[in-house]
């Protein structure tokens, strides 16, 4: 029987291999399962959303693991919905606090950002602004998620000692996400019409700091793969002439930060991107991961970008909760069939928290054969 240390570097080496877009003995299996590991481990989402949240559900992630068996690893060592209001500069609802005590927190956007924050960014940069609009205008209790966060370091560590990989312990998203956060979708889409430079001009202040915070990231963490989300930037939702300007900007810049510091950048893709797959073959080989929801065709993103990426995915919530093991495991094995090398099977997005246990492990059957 293998130790837990010769299981981590047994996954670890495969995992690496396939971001490199290697051949491998298996495809690997990387879940994101911070709100299933709770009801997985007979507790409720308001038991690991407390203000011990990240000690108390890495425990519950590093359980679900092991029940679960013969995955890789987790995409993050901790539950990250109470930590959500340090980067989408919104309000957050949580389970047993604003919610019903087994409800998956929510981001409560709304307009909290005024069009004149955007000159007390440009003028007074964005990390003067940003910690007086987090206490002031949200009521975040800064304090006490920084005090959870200090768990974190140990959080990866309890992850690795079970012998499972971290996939992703550094997290940002792209600046363009702050403000649609901060002003609200639909305030931000008009702001791109009726003062686009300013817009812009807020948004290379805030570029410039959250490059030089990722760097530091990485050299606290010495992450394989920084996880970098431009959530709400699909094509489906810009024009082309907008979407190059005010979302394809910045991940690419942001990227290419990330792939100069030696890391692998995954740009984690919600919603429908098939109009603009084409861009990201500008990234060298084996230098991003595509990790995709579902919304964007797995088979186009194979098509375009097989050659260079590594595809990540794309197992739909909507399965994971309402098919059958037997038709779980038929979708994840022709993917793990047809996406071949340089594929991370997983969920599309995150595991819901009320996904039946027997369909994650016929996803997980689907990879290791077992």
């Amino acid at each position: 029987m293998k130790t837990t240390e010769e299981l981590y570097n047994e996954r670890l080496n495969r995992f690496r291999k396939t971001l490199a877009l290697e051949k491998t003995d298996r495809t690997p299996v990387i879940l994101m399962n911070d709100a299933f590991a709770a009801g997985h481990m007979g507790l409720k989402l308001a038991d690991i959303c407390g203000k011990d949240c990240i000690e108390a559900s890495n425990k519950v992630i590093v359980d679900s693991l092991k029940d679960l068996g013969d995955v890789d690893g987790t995409n993050s060592a901790y539950c990250v919905g109470p930590v959500f209001p340090l980067t989408f500069m919104s309000r957050v609802k949580l389970p047993g606090r604003e919610l019903a005590d087994d409800m998956l927190w929510q981001i409560d956007e709304a307009e909290m950002m005024k069009p004149e924050d955007y000159d007390t960014i440009i003028n007074k940069g964005w990390s003067s602004f940003m910690p007086g609009y987090l206490k002031d205008r949200l009521g975040v209790n800064v304090p006490e998620i920084e005090k959870a966060l200090a768990y974190a370091p140990q959080a990866i560590k309890n992850v690795k000692d079970a012998g499972f990989i971290v996939y992703s312990p550094a997290v940002a998203i792209t600046v363009n996400e702050y403000l649609s956060g901060g002003r609200s979708m639909t305030k931000f889409m008009m702001d791109l019409f009726r003062m686009p430079d300013k817009v812009e001009a807020a948004l290379e202040v805030i570029q410039a700091e959250v490059v030089e915070g990722i760097k530091k990231q990485i050299k606290d963490t010495k992450p394989d793969v920084f996880f970098l989300s431009p959530a709400r930037g699909a094509s489906e939702f810009y024009s082309p002439k907008l979407w190059e300007r005010f979302v394809w900007k910045y991940i690419k810049e942001t990227a290419d930060a990330i792939i100069d510091e030696g890391v692998v950048c995954d740009i984690h893709i919600d919603g429908n991107w098939e109009r603009d797959l084409s861009y990201f073959k500008d990234f060298p080989k084996g230098k991003i991961v595509f990790e995709t929801d579902g919304m964007t065709d797995i088979y186009k993103i194979k098509e375009v970008l097989g050659s260079t990426a590594c595809i990540k995915g794309d197992v739909a919530a909507a399965k994971l909760v309402l098919s059958t093991p037997d038709e779980v495991y038929d979708y994840a094995s022709k993917l793990v069939k047809d996406m071949g090398d340089g594929f991370i099977l997983s969920s599309g997005c995150s595991i819901p928290p009320n996904a039946k246990v027997e369909n994650v492990k016929a996803m997980i059957s689907a990879a290791t054969g077992k």
